[in-house]
């Protein structure tokens, strides 16, 4: 794996520990409420304690989910990093130092259990001491390294805990333009996947904090819930970033559709906005734009870190547990200082947001979604188990990946080969974004939807079904058969499948098999898979008048064909002419083989792009036909 492809699975991993601090939060808040007035003074100890003991634990927490999420849940390793981390906080609280395990230590104990697995899990021993190998070698050599390291702390520890509060000053030394720099660069991670990174040093390790019981937390995040008043300033310019400019964007991007599609448009990025809202999921909104126009991004980044830099300067101290939403915002305002600014600011903000991005979108003519065949987003979640067989496809299918994960917003793959990864497919899928990283790692942005599809791409991978994936024959339009010009067709007489509204005259084979027959008038050809479906691919309605004209077939019957194979051109000009339609059927003529079919969304396809229909096959005795 190279650099890139090991700095985003970490990235990924730093947000498997923190989908517990919500909970924290809602304890510590929940805490805060008057329960002596309500006769039960004791809930406020009890919430207060369960809110601190998720901090306290937090580089356990940390240990554990570093560990699981760079060795692809590995139990193994998640059971040393938590051995290693109960081993090294015991040797040091016995020392005569004060010292507390801080996250840095997890992450250092989590990234040091995944090397060891990835390098000793298949380690073998002489027979009579294998009991130790493979797997159960993995917490005995964390366990050491546990101890080893542990007994340098104590000596270092002093020096590394001084450090980090001194390092925390000299950040915090730098003001406002520290913070304008950390807002930058975080914003501009994004694009990568790679913002946890930088959040987290941020959030969980610079600058310290004395508690009243004398315990030391570091971090910006945990020093706001430990009632710094200092802290929240690395956190408290997200709010208007989040809950304003990008849902600004989103209404931007509606209001600049085309009157045609902006009700499918106002649908989509009013739910988006909402996210951003609420939770502070921006992805899906960031990347209608960011392909499109990067430039505009680079500007977003700099109006983010500088709306920081302002708040900063302000005063202003807020924190949140997940995301920069509403609901951290109303959740944490009893522990912020002047965090009511941040409504009024985020106004102004989303105003500047909204007025900048139509401009924009007006006067460079940015092909944003609803003005032009882009990336778009969708609302699709009935549809996840549906299409999870056509982005397994379009990803190169089960062979092609190596390591599948997901985080909030995106897939995050290893794959054996990019090439094999359909870009054009996967945003006809509802993607609204793939970024390559090189050396087979890959990021696809679907929003929140993002761990259902991981999920049921999984079941589609371990189901042992038949099933035959197709590729468009055209390129063109999708559309429903219901919608061809044709009684025959749209009644599904003939069989089920899809259509095609061609804008160019090549038609290819979308799956793999033999062609069984090429009409004499060359408007139509099947081909039989090795499943034995027989698929007919008829260009245009009643153009066997044609005799021909029009058409040249490169195929013969007999041949094999692979997808995305030229099988047929034709002149586009003489059939609008001498033909009722252009549309194309793709239909399987023996559906009764079928079981359950699933379609990608109607609209514009590429020729050749994979995964625009699937069907499973019923169970049956015997193969279908290769010959």
């Amino acid at each position: 794996m190279n650099i890139m492809g090991q700095l985003q699975q970490l990235g990924r991993s730093f947000m498997l520990p923190t989908i517990v601090l919500p909970g924290a939060a809602i304890f510590l808040s929940l805490s805060a409420l008057p329960w002596d007035a309500m006769g039960l003074p004791s809930i406020h100890t009890h919430l207060q304690t369960a809110g601190d003991t998720l901090f306290t634990f937090l580089p356990y927490l940390f240990a554990f989910g570093i560990a699981m999420g760079m060795t692809s849940n590995a139990g193994a390793a998640g059971l040393a990093a938590i051995a290693g981390m109960f081993i090294y906080t015991s040797i040091i609280n016995a020392s005569h130092y004060e010292l507390e395990p801080t996250v840095f230590t997890g992450v250092i104990i989590g990234i040091v259990t995944s090397i060891f697995n990835e390098r000793f899990k298949s380690i073998k021993f002489p027979e009579y001491i294998q009991f130790f190998g493979g797997p159960r070698f993995i917490p005995l050599i964390v366990s050491v390294f546990s101890t080893i390291w542990a007994i340098v702390m104590v000596q270092l520890a002093p020096y590394i805990h001084s450090a980090l509060i001194e390092l925390g000053e000299i950040i915090d030394s730098g003001g406002g333009f520290g913070v304008f720099l950390f807002g930058f660069v975080l914003r501009i991670l994004v694009v990568f996947g790679l913002h946890h990174l930088v959040s987290h040093v941020f959030w969980f390790q610079v600058g310290g904090y004395s508690t009243p019981d004398g315990s030391v937390v570091f971090g910006d995040l945990p020093r706001f819930f430990a009632g710094d008043p200092t802290a929240g300033g690395f956190m408290a310019g997200l709010y208007p970033t989040m809950m304003f400019a990008l849902p600004a964007i989103a209404f931007a991007i509606i209001h600049e559709a085309r009157e045609d599609l902006k009700p499918k448009i106002r649908k989509t990025f009013t739910t988006a906005a909402l996210a951003s809202f609420l939770t502070g999921v921006t992805e899906p909104i960031e990347f209608a734009f960011l392909f499109v126009a990067p430039y505009l991004f680079v500007i977003h980044a700099l109006l983010s870190g500088a709306m920081m830099w302002f708040t900063y300067e302000l005063g202003i101290r807020h924190g949140f547990s997940f995301s920069a939403g509403a609901i951290d915002f109303l959740i944490n305002e009893h522990l912020a200082t002047r965090g009511w600014l941040l409504i009024p600011i985020g106004i102004l903000f989303g105003l500047l947001y909204y007025f900048l991005f139509r401009w924009a979108i007006q006067r460079f003519q940015i092909p944003t979604p609803g003005r032009e065949e882009g990336s778009q987003l969708d609302e699709w979640a009935g549809d996840i188990p549906y299409r999870a067989p056509l982005i397994l496809q379009a990803i190169g299918g089960k062979e092609n990946i190596v390591q599948m994960e997901a985080c909030i917003t995106r897939l995050r793959l290893k794959v054996s080969s990019d090439k094999l990864v359909d870009i054009n497919a996967l945003k006809h899928l509802g993607a609204a974004g793939v970024i390559r990283l090189g050396g087979g790692n890959v990021q696809i942005v679907f929003g929140t939807y993002s761990e259902l599809i991981r999920e049921e791409m999984d079941k589609a991978i371990r189901r042992d079904i038949s099933r035959v994936l197709f590729c468009s024959p055209v390129q063109g339009r999708m559309l429903p058969l219901s919608e061809v010009p044709d009684p025959i067709f749209a009644g599904k007489l003939v069989g089920d499948g899809v259509a095609f509204m061609p804008d160019k005259g090549e038609l290819v084979s979308p799956v793999q098999g033999k062609v069984i027959h090429v009409y004499p008038s060359m408007h139509a050809i099947g081909i039989r898979t090795p499943e034995g479906l027989e698929v007919l691919l008829h260009i245009g309605i009643d153009t066997s008048q044609m005799k021909g004209h029009g058409f040249h077939a490169v195929v013969q019957e007999g041949d094999q064909v692979k997808p995305g194979q030229l099988l047929i051109t034709f002149d586009m000009q003489k059939i609008r002419k001498g033909s009722k339609s252009l549309a194309t059927p793709m239909v399987i003529t023996n559906s009764d083989l079928v079981s359950s079919w699933s379609f990608a969304p109607f609209k514009g396809v590429k020729k050749g792009q994979a995964s625009v229909m699937s069907v499973v096959l019923k169970e049956r005795s015997g193969g279908g036909e290769t010959a």
